[in-house]
Parts: C-alpha cells; structure tokens; sequence
C-alpha cells in the first residue's frame, strides 16, 4: 500500500458501514420507545402480540452479529442509544421502534475485544438519538465509552490518517451526536447521513445524487443507501418485509455505488451505508473498499 494513501484523511477514503446497526437483536418482549407516535404506543399496549412482530419485521436492519460485521469488513457502526425510564440509571440499550436485547456495555465491551484481537484495524462509531437520556445519564454513558476504549481513541483535534493511527495506536474514531460531548477531545461530533426517506430504490439514488452536487463535508459524513417504508406501504405490502424489500433493490444499489468514488472533491464520497450488510457475504464491503483504487492510481 502506498505510503501516501496511508497518509489520506480517513473522511476522504471510502468506508463501508452498516446502518442501524444492532438492530438484530431487537427484543420482541420489548415496549414501544416513548419517542415513537402516541397511535402505535396506543396499539401496542392493546394488541402487542401483532404490533411487536410487524415492528421486528420493518426496524430489523441487520442479521449479523456486531463481531459478524466487523469480521466482514464493516468499518462504520450506526449506533442509536436508549434508556429505559423503569432500568437503573447507567443501563443504556440499542433501539429502532424497540428496545435491544443486547446493552451498549455488551455490545461495545465486544467491539472492544474484537479491536484487541485486530490491531491495525479502524473504526468509525456514530452514538446518535440517545432516546430517554438526561445530561447526568450522558455522562455516565461518555465515562463508559472513554473507559472501555481509553488509548484506542482518537482526538478529535487529529487529521485522522491510517499512517497517524497506527503509529499512535489509534482503533476509535467516536462520534457522539449530543451537546453533552461539548469539551470532551475524545468524542468527535454527530457525524452526517444521508437519509432519502424512501421506499423506492430510484428516488434513493436520485436523492444522493442530488447531496452529490450540493458538495459533501469537510471532514466525515455517511452516505445511506437504506430503504424506508411508511405506514401505507407497509398496509398495502403485508407479505414483504424490509429485508425483501431491501434485498430486490440491491442490484440497482450497488450498480450505482460502483460508479461512485471517494476523495476531496465536491462529488466524492466517504462512508456508504446500507442494510443487511452481510446478506452477500463480504461483497459489500469489498465493494466499498474497492473504490479506493482510485486513489491508489493517483499515488
């Protein structure tokens, strides 16, 4: 590998990432979050056991485990963070319409263990949403955070190279998407997505083009290729789910990521996101890192 590629900014080399990422293990005994419309908190307390599967169905994002997509070649983690009112204070889930099985102290305990057995690996966690949080639970989550990967994170006064990385022993680029991380050199801010809102591949595209040529950010953002359904598509598609719904559009996804390159320029890309990241093996992944061949080229 060149030397000068190692000395790139890592918000200007593509990075495969997976969106939503712990949605594999939601917990179907789950409540609705509190943040989710009066109407479906409504129903799930009446009819539960219709609510919660047709939830499970439409917010699963993921089928592999975080060590699974990690082990795929998955560098960009989507966390969305949760507390629930009736747990003690320093117990934080994951959540998409649910509440996860698994804890944040779990699930980034892993993560941090995996980073152990990989040395020179990197990568990118985005915390956002952060639902059922006040500042002090902020706090005790950042204290986890700082704890558990200590030297492995990176400041975020730092132009993050792989060459700056391993020679520092940097793992851990931490996004936290919340004031509370204002003064805190270890957690960088809420890193961007590009979310088109859509059940339909084409306007997904579209959509990205359209961000494309309004110019990307200076430093990391994410680029989601992600489907999203809404109530009358889920009425009017009651045998589907999001995973076969997300998997017949995969080819036309892909086929647009292939044209796409990473780098400074005003239409380069950095992260891509997408879901079921693991439905076709590694292939995604590989893809997403195969972009860099054009920087290599140019070194």
């Amino acid at each position: 590998m060149p030397s000068s590629f190692c000395d790139t900014p890592l918000w200007n080399i593509a990075i495969p990432g997976s969106h939503d990422t712990m949605t594999y293990c939601l917990d179907r005994q789950s409540s609705v979050l509190k943040s989710e419309p009066k109407v479906l908190q409504v129903l799930d307390t009446l009819f539960p056991c219709f609510v919660r599967p047709c939830i499970i169905k439409w917010a699963t994002t993921q089928e592999n485990s975080i060590f699974n997509q990690l082990d795929l070649g998955i560098r960009f983690l989507d966390l969305r963070i949760a507390h629930k009112k009736q747990d003690p204070d320093k117990v934080f889930y994951f959540a998409h319409g649910i509440y996860s099985l698994l804890t944040v102290k779990e699930a980034l305990s892993d993560t941090a263990y995996w980073l152990d057995q990989h040395t020179k690996e990197v990568v990118i966690i985005a915390l956002s949403a952060f639902d059922g949080m006040d500042l002090d639970q902020h706090r005790d989550l950042i204290q986890f955070l700082i704890s558990t990967f200590n030297n492995k994170m990176c400041p975020n006064h730092v132009t993050p190279s792989l060459k700056e990385c391993w020679d520092h022993s940097y793992q851990v680029i931490l996004s936290y998407d919340d004031p509370a991380a204002y003064g805190q050199e270890e957690l960088w801010p809420g890193c961007e997505y590009w979310w088109a809102n859509t059940s339909d591949p084409n306007r997904v595209v579209s959509y990205l083009e359209e961000k494309k040529e309004e110019g990307r950010p200076e430093k990391f953002f994410a680029a989601g290729l992600n489907l999203t359904e809404d109530a009358s598509y889920i009425v009017s598609h009651p045998c589907q789910s999001l995973q076969s719904m997300t998997m017949s559009s995969y080819s036309l996804l892909l086929n647009w990521v292939k044209h796409q390159c990473p780098g400074p320029g005003k239409t380069c890309f950095n992260i891509i996101c997408a879901d079921f990241v693991g439905a076709l093996s590694n292939e995604f992944s590989q893809l997403i890192i195969g972009l860099n061949q054009t920087l290599l080229k140019e070194t």
